[in-house]
């Protein structure tokens, strides 16, 4: 805040707002007292933050008597006030194009895959292989989630082809906000993540590219476990955020070994969970071909039955 003096005028206050989203790349020098001397941080909402922000929208909209907000905002965890209201707004359009006078929970929990994945492709058409491939990989992923006990439960699952490149797509939703993350809730993620290629080696012997990017997320995961964490007991300590600029080359290869040692580990958890599994793995899979879209619910009653 800088204060000005014209003549016998009144003082001038001259306040200079700056906002960014990243912050690990300000100059110090700006941060100087007398320069930018308050950082306020606008950090992500909570759930009853989301909770509340998707209320404050909705009073714009025509909502159906039974929308369970609660629910959305357990399903969007991590979503910013701007994609919460996104969120409300593909619920419109969609009850618009359905001729529906009122947004449903379905137009809402449609609009969180539209946001999260991007919307239906209606055009795209899969051979009868390839839906039975994307349909066993999806399943893999849910079968594997639904047998470790501390995995979020499986909300949704679908073999619909979206816009952003998934043939497929299952959904968990936690049953709260979770801040920290221990080991064994990392290992279940990778693990659950590797449940998709698992399935596709069980059942047809085969890996597609269909894993392309639970790879990917499962990979990234289990570095930070190595490098960011200290999770692994053989380093004894912490590596750091940075990688491998700040250790050495032998260290280095130690790390990639350690990554892989995770994901092989849990892709072989994966694999046995599902081989034990097998009847209810290919009732599942047969279920999901035929409907293409399946509740939380349908799975666990197929799962669970006799």
């Amino acid at each position: 805040i800088y204060t000005l003096s014209l003549h016998d005028a009144l003082p001038i206050c001259v306040i200079i707002l700056a906002a960014t989203n990243r912050p690990d790349v300000l100059d110090p020098a700006l941060l100087r007292p007398g320069r930018f001397d308050r950082q306020v941080r606008m950090e992500l909402p909570d759930l009853q933050g989301r909770i509340d922000i998707l209320k404050v929208h909705a009073k714009k909209y025509k909502l159906a008597a039974n929308i369970d907000f609660n629910l959305i905002a357990r399903a969007t965890a991590g979503a910013s006030g701007a994609q919460l209201a996104n969120i409300l707004n593909e619920g419109a359009l969609r009850a618009v194009r359905l001729n529906k006078s009122e947004i449903s929970q379905a137009d809402l929990e449609e609009s969180i895959e539209v946001v999260i994945a991007g919307a239906q492709k209606k055009n795209a058409i899969m051979s009868e292989a390839e839906k039975k491939i994307v349909s066993y990989h999806e399943i893999g992923h849910a079968l594997v989630a639904a047998k470790q006990s501390i995995s979020a439960p499986v909300h949704k699952i679908t073999i619909v082809p979206r816009t952003s490149g998934a043939l497929g797509y299952t959904m968990q939703v936690d049953t709260e906000d979770k801040v920290l993350i221990s080991k064994a809730d990392a290992l279940n993620r990778i693990t659950t993540l590797c449940g998709g290629r698992a399935a596709e080696e069980v059942v047809f012997n085969e890996i597609t590219t269909g894993a392309a990017n639970d790879i990917e997320q499962a990979t990234q995961m289990a570095r930070n476990m190595v490098v960011k964490y200290g999770m692994p007991e053989e380093f004894g300590g912490y590596l750091g955020e940075s990688g491998q600029a700040t250790y050495s080359a032998d260290t280095a290869r130690r790390v990639d070994e350690a990554v892989l040692s995770i994901i092989k580990e849990c892709q072989q958890n994966a694999r046995e969970l599902l081989k034990a599994n097998e009847p209810k793995l290919h009732e599942l899979a047969d279920y999901l071909i035929e409907k293409e879209t399946i509740t939380g619910e349908e799975f666990m009653t197929i799962l669970n039955a006799d």
